[in-house]
């Protein structure tokens, strides 16, 4: 029975860990290419749960179809935060960079929070359940878990196989260089930076399709804690390490859950937290770039 319970639990940590891999492959893209580290990422987490709420309660539109809507609204506020804000910062301490990013995450909280409140809400989303035998699995994580495969496999062969993405690549290698063989670096940027908060904005719907409950404007906190063990996991600044570091980080966490609730008179998931910033010191002491970095 033991042993059928955890596989269910590790089974349902490997579904939850696609999605926060893919939460935070926007965060670690960001940081790969502009060095800017976006501690307001949680709260662009957000948006792209109340446009999930908004398009399913209003229209009537499943969350399916809300990840291009998301992508697009995370596109435009990518760039226009990015021509605003992040361009006159790219070159300036990271302080500054972390306190734009972080009055970012604010002023979304609060807009968000004047057109819709600060009450909880959450919606049905009823599309039948998989029974694994160990464990049932409703359908909603498994779309979102294939949706994050997905957008992993589309952005890896973005990187590889188009003529922007080389662009990319070649401003992350050496900047100077890119501009002199006429790559328009500014450009990469603000497509670097736009195309990431495109990817948070939608893992906000993805991780509405596995929890659809608790939106609230303040619900990207714990989100963007989680974010920075996964992409320290993964290697900061590798979009692909941040997904498998958030696989790895999902079986860690489901798995320590059920162990946690074995132990008598503590709570389980305050203790899964407390695992990981364990996780993230222990990291950052014996390997700073990453458990699964190249570098």
């Amino acid at each position: 029975m033991f042993f059928e319970q955890i596989t269910g639990n590790l089974i349902q940590g490997l579904v939850l860990g696609s999605v926060y891999g893919m939460a935070t492959m926007g965060l670690s893209l960001i940081f790969g290419v502009l060095k800017i580290v976006n501690v307001g990422h949680g709260a662009f987490i957000m948006v792209g749960a109340f446009i999930t709420l908004w398009l399913f309660n209003t229209l009537g539109l499943s969350p399916i179809l809300a990840i291009p809507a998301a992508f697009a609204v995370g596109m435009l506020l990518g760039l226009l935060f990015y021509y605003t804000t992040m361009r006159r910062l790219i070159k300036a301490p990271e302080l500054a960079s972390l306190l734009a990013t972080f009055s970012i995450g604010i002023l979304l909280e609060e807009v968000i929070k004047l057109i819709f409140g600060s009450e909880f809400r959450g919606y049905n989303w009823a599309v039948g359940k998989l029974n694994l035998g160990v464990t049932v699995l409703p359908m909603s994580k498994l779309y979102a878990c294939i949706g994050s495969a997905i957008i992993a496999l589309l952005l890896y062969i973005w990187f590889n196989k188009t003529r922007a993405g080389t662009a990319m690549r070649s401003v992350v290698e050496d900047s100077e260089g890119a501009r002199v063989c006429g790559v328009n670096v500014d450009g990469t940027y603000a497509m670097s930076f736009a195309i990431g908060i495109g990817l948070t904005v939608v893992s906000g719907v993805l991780l509405t399709m596995f929890i659809p409950v608790g939106i609230n404007p303040y619900m990207g906190g714990g989100y963007t804690l989680k974010a920075f063990v996964i992409a320290v996991l993964g290697g900061l600044a590798s979009p692909y390490g941040a997904f498998f570091g958030g696989l790895v980080f999902g079986l860690i966490e489901n798995g320590s859950y059920m162990l946690f609730a074995l132990i008598p008179g503590v709570e389980p998931f305050a203790l899964t937290r407390f695992l990981s910033f364990v996780i993230l010191l222990i990291i950052l002491l014996i390997r700073p770039t990453g458990l699964l970095s190249t570098k």
